[in-house]
């Protein structure tokens, strides 16, 4: 069973169509990149996947339990992380606090337990922070905990969401357009990251251009087209494809 299995994606925004009839699987353990020119959808089926947009047609589920049209909010809650195009942090929060925000759905204090402060809510709030400083360990930040994430660089702000997402131990983590705005050595090290996290048992999803960055990293590699998948298969297999061809360059 696949962990991830959405099955006949169509969105319509009024008379645009967005996705028509998009099918999209992928196993426990795989590296899987979605790819294809601007506006081809991607970031749309990854609204869907996440909760952002409902489905006008098609069904998703995780672990095999439906999740088509629940809440961001529990679809993170059931496992599954994700990063954005346009990295947003808590810029005026240190780098430790805004990774402590990401493991936020997987507490259980509520607010009396913070006003009160009681000993339950001290040692969660004490665990919190000790796994923020182990992602951020994990990720290449350790030794910024204390630095604001609004200082950061490029590259260091990209490695903060992906703590962010990561902190809370989904079993699928998308990133949208992760190596955007980076030079060619942080596009190197970006990869070396994405593998790491792959070996420790996370399965990973992502939104690319750069298609060497795709093509030496993913296991399967997915294309779409004007809102329809055109292409699936192995790197060698799509760069080979008429159709990936024909998107990229024209008939």
């Amino acid at each position: 069973m696949p962990l991830l299995e959405a099955e006949g994606i169509t969105k319509n925004f009024g008379g645009l169509q967005a996705l028509c009839d998009v099918d999209i699987h992928i196993s426990k353990g795989e590296l899987v990149s979605i790819v294809g020119p601007n506006g081809s959808g991607k970031t749309t089926l990854f609204n869907i996947i996440t909760g952002f947009y409902k489905p006008t047609k098609g069904s998703v589920r995780f672990e095999g339990n439906l999740i088509g049209g629940l809440s961001p909010y529990r679809i993170a809650r059931a496992g599954i992380g994700r990063t954005f195009q346009v990295t947003a942090l808590f810029d005026n929060l240190r780098v430790l606090d805004n990774v402590v925000v990401g493991l936020h759905r997987r507490t259980t204090s509520g607010i009396i337990d913070a006003l009160i402060r009681d000993r339950s809510y001290r040692g969660e709030e004490q665990n919190c922070f000790e796994k923020a400083k182990e992602m951020l360990d994990f990720v290449g930040l350790g030794g910024f905990d204390s630095d604001y994430a609004g200082r950061l660089p490029s590259f260091s702000r990209k490695r903060l969401a992906i703590a962010i997402a990561l902190v809370s131990d989904p079993s699928l983590l998308l990133l949208d357009e992760p190596a955007a705005g980076l030079n060619v050595e942080e596009v190197d090290r970006l990869a070396a990251l994405l593998k790491h996290i792959q070996e420790c048992g996370v399965t990973l999803c992502v939104i690319e251009h750069k298609m060497k960055f795709v093509m030496s990293l993913s296991d399967r590699v997915m294309v779409l087209s004007e809102g329809r998948k055109i292409a699936e298969g192995t790197p060698v297999e799509v760069s080979k494809d008429s159709k990936v061809i024909a998107a990229y360059l024209g008939k």
